[in-house]
């Protein structure tokens, strides 16, 4: 069923993966808080945060498109210690850990250096409430004069992994704060990318109105041009 104004929907897969895994923290940690994209928070204060989102990509899944994942991420005093991202269609877990990397089904990930970055592939990221914006509109358009292909998946941790991996060269993220953010940006991180805001500051800890670039750290001077000059900032 549709869940808001934007068409977003929600499904009893939603509701039972949701209920499983907060049930599992809270028998294991039960002074933690919690928040989780349907249920919302669970009235704990704590220094130790778990944010879930059950099902990252339900509008896929709600129309047979395989491409979604459940994304947990675990903060400590508003900075994410442990992501975890699994793919259930290929059986694919991604871990990340403060300063211990991250890997994929166990194999280290390491982000990839594009010889020729302006041939790359860059995944765009927008938050739900930003819809035809202008600005992001125009942004977008302009990075699709500037990269090979522009990839929006409507599954944002699965291409936070791709980065990881190497799969794609960079991310840039309009707007869009949630329960599945803060597991990929540990992801790529902890695989060797810088992450920063529109001006160029490596971004720390946690934001209501994120606006960020993901890449290589040799490809951070071009991605940052490229939106500065999309942006006219």
């Amino acid at each position: 069923m549709e869940k808001d104004q934007f068409g977003d929907v929600v499904t009893d897969v939603d509701h039972e993966a949701e209920r499983i895994i907060c049930d599992e923290i809270s028998s294991t940690f039960p002074a933690h808080e919690i928040h989780s994209e349907e249920l919302g928070h669970n009235g704990q204060k704590s220094d130790w945060l778990w944010m879930i989102d059950p099902l990252d990509g339900t509008n896929n899944f709600a129309i047979g498109f395989p491409v979604f994942s459940v994304s947990i991420t675990l903060i400590y005093r508003s900075e994410p210690v442990l992501g975890v991202i699994y793919e259930p269609m290929v059986d694919r877990l991604f871990v990340a850990s403060r300063g211990n990397g991250a890997s994929c089904n166990l194999n280290p990930m390491t982000v990839k250096k594009k010889e020729n970055i302006r041939k790359g592939t860059m995944g765009w990221i927008q938050g739900h409430q930003v819809q035809n914006e202008g600005n992001a509109v125009r942004l977008r358009q302009y990075l699709d004069l500037h990269f090979k292909r522009v990839m929006r998946l409507w599954a944002p941790t699965l291409q936070w992994c791709m980065l990881a991996k190497g799969d794609i060269d960079g991310i840039v993220l309009y707007n869009s704060e949630g329960d599945d953010l803060y597991s990929g940006i540990l992801m790529v991180k902890e695989a060797g990318a810088i992450v920063m805001d529109f001006q160029g500051t490596p971004f720390e800890g946690m934001s209501s109105e994120p606006y960020l670039i993901a890449c290589h750290p040799e490809h951070r001077d071009y991605f940052l041009s490229v939106v500065r000059e999309g942006m006219n900032l």
